[in-house]
């Protein structure tokens, strides 16, 4: 079972409040601190600590690139 993670845990690790940064994409909170392209929090225009799932269409990557970072958790509301 997964833990349980909700939108304002979610926000708090946005690569400014806390060191880690999260994201999340279908229900799913995945860690992407290590990656060099959220580095502060940000990935071009779009923020770490929120709910990404409906900016994926513009991304000019799949769903796929999710399968190389960690799962923290699901999202609740």
């Amino acid at each position: 079972m997964r833990k349980m993670i909700s939108k304002r845990v979610l926000s708090l690790h946005n690569g400014q409040d806390k060191q880690e940064v999260w994201i999340a994409y279908k229900g799913i909170v995945y860690d992407v601190t290590q990656s060099r392209l959220w580095r502060d929090g940000k990935h071009y225009e779009h923020w770490a600590g929120q709910d990404l799932t409906h900016e994926l269409p513009d991304a000019p990557h799949t769903e796929s690139v999710f399968e190389r970072f960690k799962i923290v958790g699901e999202l609740t509301d």
